[in-house]
């Protein structure tokens, strides 16, 4: 478990400023995670890997010559939002582009993909990087998570961008060893959130977690619990099953603790996992054994394999100097210079008219309605994503509904009509709430926002901007196992009926999930253990609808 909290709800703004102050004289904070003290004298590509917080090295430990110039940092195991990518990114820039890169979450694929747009819109060069190196977690490799191969990606855009190779020569390296590197690994017990009373999963006793995910997520099957010979035996063949064709001989290796296997007991199974390697013809090239990618406090460990070339090879090998990983010697830049602060403009809104700004009070009152609503639902909504994902989605609606509250109450008094409070709500809910469902919510907001402008609210035309901005940003059908498969019975009934109407059919929707096998998300690799329990996203759309539906009916009393 966590020991040591402030407010669980802000542990990971907590840790990442202890974090910065620590590392004053190199790092410094910006929204949204830290970059360097100090920007190059040469235009250079800034790295920036990213994720949600709980993962420490990964993701700003690893801010430093050699390797990252700056990390985005979300909610614990929660994307970060688009908003808070582009405020690193812009604090990283030096004029020779960025690249983000991160692991294969629906949460970071939008908010990333969303971060990227805005920043060519602003005349910055951006790419992405995406890992995909869990084993475990899909047949195909471009389905699968990232997990701790994430490491091996940084490292060797890192040493690319600091020899001056351009973004795309970084970008091709970085997908050059994405494509090369295999991970698998195995949990013994489930890690615990700040303040919770209980692991988000249990494993049976005597049993391992076969597959696990870095954010919590169980392994994909519970097997016997075997000596560390024999776990390395089936870790390696694994592995070397996987080998890419035309690979050498050649390979960095990373044994990897999550965050409560000691490194005695890493160091046991490292014994055994380095003789296989060996016996199966293959060379080592500075293997590392410890903590690099961790997910809180979970009892687990992770097998990395990356097949080199001479050039992956020499950006391996190359130095770095970071507060988390330190390899070789690296010299400083004499004519760097310290980075200026970026912050964006407030914001500003259209004159309203008198009903507008009638109709916006009420749609203020509505969005407090559903605040009141899912911090109720927090517990629930977390213990059915526990199930197959992480737990976080109670916590991070709640995240998502506050501060959507408090925008909408700063927007409405500085004068914002009905249409601009409610996108201005939607682009607090994507910024603070990360995820998936933070980015489509604050997306779907913005875009029923803009159809009802500074007119009076047509729920119909609202809620058809919703669903089109959600489906069409998150690629989901109904059936798949998401929100959709609520909202889409929501929409269809609210164009013949009423709100409360529309509320019933979500629900019932919503509890028809449980029969369904996902096929996004993170639920996806656990599509098993979620059958048999609703999609937390269509329960909270549902009652997000009923909650709506309760403050229309007390309005007409």
């Amino acid at each position: 478990m966590t020991y040591l909290s402030n407010d669980p709800a802000t542990f990971a703004e907590d840790a990442l400023a202890g974090f910065c102050e620590l590392h004053a004289d190199t790092v410094r904070r910006v929204p949204g995670g830290a970059v360097r003290r100090s920007r190059p004298s040469r235009p250079k590509v800034a790295v920036l890997p990213g994720g949600g917080s709980g993962h420490y090295p990964a993701f700003y430990g690893v801010i430093g010559p050699g390797l990252a110039d700056g990390a985005v940092s979300g909610n614990l195991f929660t994307s970060p939002s688009a908003q808070d990518a582009v405020s690193v990114a812009r604090a990283a820039h030096s004029g020779a582009g960025v690249v983000f890169s991160y692991g294969n979450y629906a949460g970071d694929v939008m908010n990333f993909g969303l971060a990227t747009e805005r920043l060519r819109a602003q005349g910055i060069r951006a790419e992405n990087v995406v890992v995909t190196d869990d084993i475990a977690s899909a047949e195909r490799p471009a389905e699968r998570r990232g997990i701790a191969g994430d490491f091996t990606v940084f490292k060797v855009m890192g040493a690319a961008a600091e020899e001056g190779m351009d973004l795309d020569e970084v970008v091709r390296v970085g997908r050059k060893a994405n494509d090369a590197t295999r991970t698998i690994g195995a949990a013994f017990a489930g890690c615990t959130f700040p303040g919770a009373d209980a692991p988000l999963f249990t494993v049976p006793d005597g049993h391992m977690g076969l597959g696990l995910g870095i954010h919590g997520e169980p392994g994909l099957r519970d097997v016997p619990r075997t000596a560390a010979r024999e776990l390395a035996a089936d870790f390696v063949r694994r592995v070397l099953a996987e080998k890419p064709a035309g690979a050498g001989d050649r390979i960095a290796v990373l044994l990897n603790g999550l965050g409560s296997v000691k490194h005695e007991e890493l160091f046991v199974l490292w014994a055994d996992v380095s003789r296989l390697l060996r016996e199966s013809g293959h060379t080592l090239v500075l293997p590392e054994v410890g903590e690099l990618v961790t997910s809180l406090d979970m009892a687990g460990v992770s097998l990395t394999v990356t097949w080199l070339d001479d050039e992956l090879e020499r950006l391996w090998t190359a130095p770095a100097w970071t507060p988390a990983f330190r390899r070789g010697a690296i010299a400083a830049d004499s004519g760097e210079e310290a980075v200026a602060e970026v912050t964006d403009d407030a914001p500003r809104f259209a004159e309203a008219s008198a009903e507008s700004r009638q109709v916006a009070g009420a749609v203020l009152d509505g969005l407090r309605a559903v605040r009141k609503a899912l911090r109720e639902a927090e517990s629930e909504l977390g213990a059915i994503d526990a199930v197959a994902g992480d737990g976080d989605h109670g916590r991070g609606m709640v995240r998502g509904i506050d501060a959507a509250v408090t925008a909408a109450e700063a927007a409405w008094h500085q004068g914002a009509g009905a249409g601009d409070v409610l996108a201005a709500a939607g682009d607090e809910w994507a910024a603070r709430a990360g995820g998936t469902s933070g980015v489509l919510w604050g997306a779907g907001l913005r875009a029923a926002g803009e159809v009802i402008g500074d007119g009076v609210i047509d729920a119909v035309a609202a809620v058809d901007a919703f669903a089109e901005r959600v489906m069409s940003l998150g690629g989901a059908e109904p059936g798949d196992k998401t929100l959709v498969d609520a909202l889409v019975p929501f929409r269809e009934r609210l164009a013949s009926g009423t709100w409360a109407q529309a509320a019933a059919a979500a629900e019932d929707a919503a509890r028809v999930t449980a029969d369904l096998v996902p096929r996004k998300g993170r639920a996806r690799p656990l599509a098993e253990r979620s059958v048999g329990t609703p999609d937390p996203g269509a329960v909270s759309l549902a009652l997000i609808a009923r909650a709506v539906s309760e403050y229309l009916r007390e309005g007409t009393r």
